[in-house]
């Protein structure tokens, strides 16, 4: 078997499930440890940072023989739940195929970018240096990729999210608005002394709808597409003989580059003084959860050319793209690490039947090999 598909294989058999998702998941503490041991056997330096109590980032170091770029591949160790799954960390390969839990997101892209870095080792590295980060919690909130940048730093990076083997130069934000509409409660049989906040809200829900429609109907970025959002839960009333007193929405808001974090909270506080102003009795309110910026960079520069004659080298075709969901390049970027996105293709990320394509790992683990001699030696 191929070392990379030996570890991947060996990493979608540990349960790393985000512990900030599912109370009581296990987290990172056991795949940071293989994943260090790994590191170690393929000769790079390891240090092993924890950034919450049993979730440890792993960072290994590949020294060149002179002074060179330096590059950093990240990939993040934590999974979604598995609800619904059956054997979700029993690794089952089929048909060119490997399933499992975090097989395509993004264990797949772990498995070759250690691989890569391992090749690197194997023939020596002529200049520069190549960080290989394990980063924690990108499935939340990504507390391993801040603590990440606040220590280490790079000239470029790849982060081995899955994109069916395309260079990702951009992708979407995201920010989480939470909205809180008073009623005042009564019995059910007196409408007169009651006011109904969960009707008061749908008012809200109307305007929502109608401005995501808004816009769905603009003009697409031409990585990424456009702007929406959607209602993601919602809450209130106590019983059913009684006016509800209260209401509560929480919302996601994606953004396209461009959009500041703010525009989200900025739209519906629109939203509830256009209400208020239509309904002097009504009352709500809203503020910002959490955010992450949408990010991207010019297909021109340097790393994705560079990467692109890399995949060429190797036999991959090259394709520019950008991504609709958030990761780590971004936190990246914004801390001044020029980052795209390159990884493994496959299916089912977040479901019940997820998996890599087994021979997309190696075309990866050979493009990122390729990179880091091209990139590090300032090519």
């Amino acid at each position: 078997m191929d070392p990379a598909i030996r570890l991947l294989r060996d990493l979608v058999a540990i349960n790393s499930v985000n512990p900030t998702l599912v109370a009581g998941a296990p987290g990172e503490q056991e795949i940071a440890n293989a994943i260090a041991a790994e590191m170690r056997q393929l000769g790079l330096d390891v240090a092993i940072e924890t950034v919450a109590p049993g979730r440890p980032n792993v960072i290994g170091v590949l020294e060149g023989r002179a002074k060179g770029r330096t590059l950093m591949f990240c990939g993040h160790t934590d999974t979604v739940g598995v609800v619904g799954m059956r054997d979700p960390f029993v690794p089952v390969e089929r048909a060119g195929r490997c399933y499992g839990r975090g097989a395509q997101d993004m264990k797949g892209g772990v498995a070759a970018m250690i691989a890569a870095a391992g090749a690197v080792a194997q023939r020596g590295l002529s200049a520069g240096r190549v960080i290989v980060a394990a980063v924690v919690d990108e499935e939340h909130s990504s507390i391993g990729a801040d603590a990440l940048v606040s220590h280490w730093t790079a000239d470029g990076a790849i982060v081995t999210e899955p994109t069916d083997l395309a260079i990702a130069v951009g992708h979407k934000g995201f920010a989480w608005v939470a909205v809180d509409v008073d009623g005042k409660a009564a019995h059910g049989s007196r409408p007169a002394e009651g006011q109904d906040a969960i009707l008061r809200l749908g008012r809200v829900l109307g305007q929502l709808e109608a401005l995501d429609v808004t816009l769905q109907g603009r003009s697409p970025h031409p990585l990424v597409g456009t702007g929406s959002l959607h209602a993601s839960l919602i809450e209130g009333g106590c019983e059913l003989s009684s006016y509800p007193d209260r209401a509560s929405l929480q919302m996601e808001r994606r953004l396209v580059p461009g959009e500041p974090e703010s525009t989200a909270l900025e739209e519906v506080e629109h939203i509830l003084r256009a209400v208020a102003a239509e309904d002097p009795t009504f009352r709500g309110r809203a503020r910002m959860m959490f955010s992450r910026p949408a990010y991207e960079i010019a297909a021109d520069q340097q790393l994705p050319q560079t990467l692109m004659a890399a995949l060429t080298h190797v036999g991959g075709k090259t394709r520019i793209t950008g991504a609709s969901f958030w990761t780590d390049a971004a936190v990246l970027g914004h801390a001044g690490i020029p980052s795209i996105l390159f990884g493994p293709g496959g299916a089912g990320l977040h479901s019940r039947e997820e998996y890599v394509n087994v021979a997309d790992v190696l075309v990866c683990r050979d493009a990122l090999t390729e990179l880091a001699k091209r990139f590090c030696a300032g090519e």
